[in-house]
């Protein structure tokens, strides 16, 4: 981020700029770098000419709207529109909202677009997501370079090339094209592993393989290194909790790509419940619950030993005790110690459920908990169990294991 003297720059280049005609140089304030006016109303233009070159899927349309002379710039572009047919993206807008500062020297300039896309077929509606856009004015004529930059929201699909993989049930697009047939598998395999538990979705998944775990962070708009050491998450591609947004499975490749078939297979049918549930959205259920029970669908009929699944929670019990309580929302940051054993142990939590209450019990407890009613509540009435009883039956649980 800035400091406060880059702002202060940036400040009094904006107020000489409106003093003189468009698209002269402005005197910098003694050893900064030269900057220039910015024509958004230019770069407007370009974005609607982009927007119809996205949605008639046409290639070279869109590369003609690069500066000139660059052809990186040109290629990333024709890469959108092609990667729009291929993933018949619908309702694409995209609309010029500010500059973030002034142009640089030779007339490269970030602005901030709101733009909205949705994939056909997969999205019930729109994603709309600010994401920061590259402009260059070369010889008076605007220029698209880039969509994402340093910070803000980097769609995957608008970043540059990838490789899409469909079925009717699921939608894979990944810009690690050597990986592609590989995702492809694991979504499609993960679908009948949870419609075998959560028998009422109707599959319509899509996974999102940006090229690196720095691609990962600003698809997701977050701090760098946030998903350095996690395999995938499901979120909303475009950060909001509304109803309908659209939910995706986004994957880190570097740590996907260390696991075993197996271990793939389980990170993939986990994140396949989570959009099979729209866990995203759901405010009230605790994360033991929301975790658990994903986990509880990815291991179902995984034929492992106990002692392996939860290795990593039966060696913190020998070393620290049985909790005492259930685990928290803090256990789950993603910046947590032991983060692999909390999974582990509310995974744990589940399965007594079902063991002592049934399958159906826990589907139905998860159900009523993410309608809304209280979990004390649903947990008598669907289990059987109070909040105690199921509390003493998992540490029971961990106790025996850990012996």
């Amino acid at each position: 981020m800035a400091g406060l003297s880059s702002f202060l720059l940036v400040v009094v280049a904006v107020v000489t700029w409106q003093l003189v005609s468009d698209d002269t140089y402005v005197a910098p304030p003694p050893g900064a770098p030269a900057v220039r006016a910015v024509d958004s109303a230019a770069a407007g233009k370009v974005l609607t000419a982009l927007v119809a070159a996205v949605e008639a899927a046409d290639p070279e349309a869109a590369r003609a709207l690069a500066p000139a002379g660059d052809r990186a710039a040109g290629d990333r572009l024709a890469a959108v529109a092609t990667n729009a047919g291929e993933l018949r993206v619908r309702d694409f807008a995209a609309r010029y909202v500010a500059a973030s500062g002034p142009a640089a020297a030779d007339g490269t300039w970030t602005a901030r677009a709101d733009v909205a896309w949705r994939f056909a077929g997969f999205d019930r509606a729109p994603a709309l997501a600010e994401v920061p856009v590259v402009f260059r004015s070369v010889d008076g004529e605007v220029g698209l370079v880039a969509f994402g930059a340093e910070e803000g929201r980097s769609p995957v699909w608008l970043a540059g090339p990838v490789e899409v993989r469909r079925t009717p049930e699921t939608l894979v697009l990944t810009a690690d094209a050597a990986g592609a047939d590989r995702y492809a598998r694991l979504a499609e395999r993960a679908v009948p592993v949870v419609r075998r538990v959560v028998t009422g979705w109707r599959p319509r998944l899509v996974v999102e393989v940006p090229a690196s775990a720095e691609g990962l962070d600003r698809a997701l708009d977050a701090e760098p290194g946030t998903y350095a050491g996690i395999a995938a998450v499901t979120t909303s591609v475009d950060g909001s909790l509304a109803p309908g947004s659209p939910v995706h499975v986004m994957v880190n490749p570097a740590e996907l790509g260390r696991l075993r078939p197996a271990g793939a297979q389980v990170v993939m049918s986990h994140e396949a419940a989570h959009v099979a549930t729209d866990a995203p959205t759901s405010t009230s259920t605790p994360l033991w619950l929301l975790e658990g029970f994903a986990d509880y669908v990815a291991l179902r009929d995984v034929r492992l030993p106990v002692t392996t699944t939860a290795a990593q929670i039966i060696e913190q019990v020998r070393r620290d005790g049985v909790p005492d309580a259930l685990p928290g929302a803090t256990e789950f940051d993603l910046g947590a110690t032991h983060l692999g054993a909390v999974y582990e142990s509310a995974w744990l939590v589940c399965e007594v459920i079902a063991e002592r209450a049934g399958e159906d019990a826990l589907v139905a407890l998860y159900e009523h908990v993410a309608a809304g009613t209280p979990l004390a509540r649903a947990l008598r009435r669907d289990t059987g169990l109070s909040e105690p009883e199921l509390v003493g039956a998992w540490r029971e649980r961990l106790s025996d294991l850990a012996a």
